[in-house]
């Protein structure tokens, strides 16, 4: 069932079209379409059954009621840099030259939104259609000038590429950040995206990333979300994989209000693989929603998702995930698992993992566990000597390493795990 459509949309767009980017490199009738789209569904309430544990429109109601859209700017990123990487930057929104390192790497292309070519045009809002989600349509709409991320055929990057998102106001704003990443054919990289929120404002960030990996190539892409308690963000990951590419995401949300996560994932070349792994910890009262959707359109791919969540006080977690194999995806291998623990009696988790299959030689699964902290580990950590405390943390950790051990980047791997422990 679809909900009427609330005035919270047109509010939106009435308040941040006077800061909005006008680069124009989005053709005119999918900007056309994407007006349509918010115009008649709005924003998406707990009517929607995407949205069913995440009322967004009551959350733009409540915590955006005047949006001023006063930026701050910023300055140093210094402290969000890791070792060994080159770090782009993006400021709310827009793609910062100045922050960014200068790129010297063969076979890397790194442009701005307002310089892009008339073929990279071509592929915005090419995978994520606008008509399937009303921040699709928002972003698109008003994102600012993002930047398009090229590696060319046959080049392997050596050097990890580390992209910072900050968002920084004095008061309640709404950033639309975008960007289009692209993975020639036998290309391969390794992506860092981390979202930050800076300054005394709230801020509720709109993303959204295309990506493409063709036909032998392999992306390695992590996502680490940490932007407090005045941080609000719909994330949206459209990724298309080609024949004999391989995709690879960990996306690890330690901080953040309200934080809702899409990755949908379109398998359309044969041999390809996916694997999504996550890990969240909230608490307060936070609210951390992660949906997927693996969309097997193909014979012969495969597909790994684990997410694990660690939930406390009265927050509540959400897992969400869809395998969806299509009639002609025969000799598919799809596997789904989430594991969470609550700390709380008040804490609440949501899970509804889903197989919808159309093809009949596959092999699919899907499974899904919650409890509290086992009581017989604790009691015998308890015994050997280890405080009540300690040993809860050592069994969250333990809990945790999963996850965090299949992030291959040993610097990333260590700040994670330090602002875990945390």
């Amino acid at each position: 069932m679809i909900a009427e459509k609330s005035h919270t949309a047109q509010d939106i767009i009435n308040k941040i079209s006077a800061t909005a980017s006008k680069v124009g490199f989005i053709k005119n009738d999918i900007l056309t379409n994407a007006l349509m789209q918010i115009e008649n569904k709005g924003i998406p309430n707990n009517r929607h059954e995407d949205y069913k544990y995440c009322n967004m429109d009551a959350v733009l109601k409540r915590e955006f009621k005047s949006i001023e859209q006063k930026f701050t700017e910023v300055k140093n990123i210094n402290s969000y840099k890791l070792a060994d990487t080159i770090t782009l930057v993006v400021v709310n929104g827009n793609y910062s030259v100045n922050l960014s390192d200068k790129v010297g790497l063969k076979g890397l292309h790194i442009n701005s939104f307002s310089n892009l070519d008339s073929l990279a045009k071509e592929k915005i809002a090419s995978i994520a259609k606008v008509n399937t989600d009303s921040f699709i349509a928002l972003n698109t709409v008003f994102c600012s000038n993002g930047f398009h991320l090229k590696v060319e055929k046959n080049t392997a990057l050596q050097t990890p590429i580390h992209i910072i998102y900050v968002s920084s106001a004095e008061s309640e704003a709404i950033v639309n950040s975008r960007n289009l990443i692209e993975l020639e054919e036998n290309a391969q990289a390794i992506i860092i995206e981390r979202q930050v929120v800076i300054g005394k404002g709230k801020i509720f960030t709109n993303f959204l990333s295309e990506k493409f990996v063709a036909q032998n190539a392999k992306l390695d892409s992590y996502l680490l979300q940490n932007e407090g308690l005045l941080g609000y963000s719909v994330n949206t990951n459209q990724v298309q994989i080609e024949s004999n590419s391989v995709y690879h995401n960990t996306t690890v949300t330690l901080n953040g209000a309200v934080v809702r996560n899409n990755h949908h994932v379109v398998l359309s070349g044969k041999n390809s693989e996916a694997n999504l792994n996550g890990l969240f910890s909230s608490k307060g009262t936070q609210l951390i929603d992660n949906h997927t959707l693996m969309d097997h359109q193909v014979p012969n791919c495969e597909s790994n998702e684990l997410y694990k969540g660690i939930i406390n006080d009265k927050s509540t977690g959400v897992f969400n995930g869809k395998i969806f194999v299509r009639k002609d995806a025969q000799k598919t291998n799809a596997y789904q698992s989430s594991k969470n623990i609550l700390l709380s009696d008040d804490a609440i988790i949501n899970t509804k993992p889903q197989l919808e299959i159309y093809a009949d030689d596959v092999k699919c699964s899907h499974g899904t566990s919650t409890g509290k902290i086992d009581e017989n580990a604790l009691f015998y950590l308890n015994t050997r000597g280890i405080g009540k405390e300690s040993a809860r943390r050592l069994l969250l950790n333990s809990f945790a390493k999963e996850v965090i051990d299949r992030i291959e980047l040993e610097s990333l791997r260590e700040e994670i795990t330090k602002l875990f422990e945390n």
